[in-house]
């Protein structure tokens, strides 16, 4: 299972911002996951527990978005999100479509974190 060494990583990643911000206290970690990613998201979340657990980010959630696959069709010259990923075709003038344009994220792009307010 590979997610739980993609969550250790992701662990590290929050871990070290947060030091470099003071060690503020991490809440949550938001990841954008694209299905072309190879990682399946609900063997994700389930590692993240564990792969937080006696760390600087312990207790935060992994918050994941879902990216869906966006092609770009030669023949509408425009994207197109497909309504399946083992079917590589325009969904609308079934062009098949090779340049993916979004599908394959596995992104952090957000931590929502607490700092102490010093009066």
């Amino acid at each position: 299972m590979h997610e739980l060494s993609i969550a250790l990583s992701i662990v590290d990643l929050a871990s070290e911002e947060a030091e470099r911000r003071g060690g503020v206290e991490v809440r949550s970690i938001h990841l954008r996951l694209g299905p072309l990613s190879g990682v399946v998201t609900e063997a994700l979340l389930s590692a993240w527990e564990l792969a937080a657990d006696g760390s600087a980010v312990a207790g935060s959630r992994l918050v994941v978005e879902e990216v869906p696959v966006v092609v770009f069709c030669p023949t509408c010259r425009d994207r197109r999100q497909l309504a399946s990923v083992q079917h590589f075709c325009c969904p609308d003038c079934g062009t098949p479509t090779p340049e993916v344009v979004s599908g394959r994220e596995l992104e952090v792009f957000a931590m929502e974190i607490v700092e102490e307010v010093v009066e």
